[in-house]
């Protein structure tokens, strides 16, 4: 007779040692403390990566630790304005969803819906992933096919880098405003998506280089749109590796990032160390990038120093060792496409206005019409109310024209506000503490935990 198991034995950890989190906005005048100690578990640093990323915090010092069996982060954070976190629903909501009443030890991982807070209430809707070679104008094309098919975009995120377009487009049924599940009407549609991927003219040629996949309703409930985009476009990095200089700079110009790994013998670590323009979702996107490549992350210590973060993480494989030479080389090429995804340069063009079918397809084709090319966007609707950011810069590399945005903005300002400006290189930082103001923070220092296992050994 086999023994008696409790079935939640698996549980009993995390109710005697359930997630505290504590928010401290007394220790630091210019910014606040979030503070996390749980015990530890696979993914769990990039769970609470996933709450600080959705809620639009910036990152500009953090501490990481997760040895023996316990995970301890301290983050120093902003909001996008470079203020402290004093709105109380931001504060609860973060201490709800890393505290005791989290799931960070659930096993199936975070309940986050990702960066599009707007899906959990848009109702009945159909996932589609769409990933291929980009072009001037593609975006105008996949939105006027959704519209003549009659599908009503309900919010969407777009991303291109190295002349390569990923996007996850959320989408229902103009007329039953319910999910798209026919079978036969999903194929049609996917058959349409695939020939504008493809590009006109094209034929069969290149059909292995595009991707289209449909997800109905709740499928898909606790994707994290961000973190679905990096692996969309992480396949791509090994193809384009050794990418020419042109290719690259169309990917988004601006100081490339600087990777480097080395090997810590003094506790058998791989560390890497980044140093790049520092900027919103840094550290999530370099984490998310390592995890889902199946490394763990142990220890960080990340800064910001001159507009610059710097970034140290002392990393393993799963099977607790560390990087091999070749592995190395790959995870500079991934983290350094995964950082620079993200960055834009030229304008962002906000659009507000009453939602309706058709209204980004009209949009993207003004914006094409001007010779703008969108380098990401940003949809979400909510209570019929339409909200689409833009990034578009000029084919040329040249900066956009005011003259440009003007007749933008007489083009699509009948019917829609449209708002324009250019994109910050950095995001807004506190004002560095002077040496003698107690519990300041001093911005020129950098904990390293490389000087801490020297002085341990010692």
């Amino acid at each position: 007779m086999l023994p008696y198991f409790d079935p939640e034995y698996e549980n009993f950890n995390q109710r005697i040692n359930p997630p505290r989190v504590c928010i401290d906005n007394a220790t630091c005048s210019d910014c606040t403390l979030v503070k996390v100690d749980s015990m530890n578990k696979n993914g769990i640093l990039l769970e609470v990566l996933q709450v600080l990323s959705d809620l639009d915090l910036h990152i500009f010092k953090a501490y990481i630790t997760s040895d023996g069996g316990w995970f301890m982060d301290v983050f120093h954070v902003v909001d996008k304005q470079g203020q402290k976190i004093t709105d109380d629903k931001t504060i609860k909501y973060i201490e709800k969803a890393l505290g005791p009443e989290s799931n960070l030890l659930g096993a199936k991982g975070s309940n986050s819906p990702g960066r599009s807070v707007g899906l959990h209430s848009i109702g009945d809707h159909t996932a589609i992933e769409l990933k291929g070679p980009d072009r001037t104008g593609l975006l105008s094309e996949i939105f006027a096919v959704l519209a003549d098919l009659q599908c009503n975009v309900l919010a969407a995120e777009v991303w291109t880098h190295r002349m390569r377009v990923a996007c996850v487009v959320y989408v229902n049924d103009v007329a039953t405003g319910g999910a798209i599940d026919d079978p036969g009407r999903v194929s049609r549609i996917e058959t349409r998506l695939r020939h504008v991927l493809r590009g006109y003219g094209a034929g069969g040629a290149g059909g292995d280089d595009t991707h289209a996949n449909f997800a109905v309703g709740s499928a898909t409930p606790h994707h994290h749109v961000d973190r679905r985009l990096h692996q969309l476009m992480h396949a791509d990095v090994d193809v384009d590796g050794g990418a020419p200089a042109a290719v690259v700079a169309a990917g988004g110009g601006g100081d490339r990032p600087v990777v480097t790994v080395e090997h810590c013998e003094e506790k058998s670590y791989s560390v890497v160390n980044v140093k790049c323009r520092d900027r919103s979702k840094l550290l999530f996107d370099i984490v998310c990038t390592l995890t889902d490549m199946h490394y763990v992350v142990f220890h960080a210590a990340v800064s910001s120093e001159a507009n610059y973060g710097i970034q140290e993480l002392y990393i393993r494989r799963k099977d607790g060792k560390t990087l091999l030479k070749d592995e190395a080389e790959r995870v500079i090429r991934c983290l350094e496409a995964a950082i620079s995804r993200r960055v834009s340069e030229g304008f962002t063009l906000e659009l507000c206005g009453r939602d309706r079918v058709g209204l980004l397809s009209d949009v993207t084709r003004v914006l094409r019409e001007h010779g703008l090319t969108v380098a990401r966007a940003d949809v979400t609707t909510a209570g019929g109310q339409a909200t689409n950011v833009f990034y578009v810069r000029n084919p040329s590399g040249q900066p956009v024209d005011m003259k440009t945005i003007e007749g933008l903005r007489g083009r699509v300002g009948q019917t829609v506000m449209l708002s324009a400006k250019s994109v910050p290189a950095t995001v807004a930082k506190p004002a560095p503490e002077t040496a003698g103001s107690g519990g300041g923070l001093a911005r020129a220092s950098f904990f390293s935990f490389g000087n801490l296992f020297a002085k341990l050994r010692a």
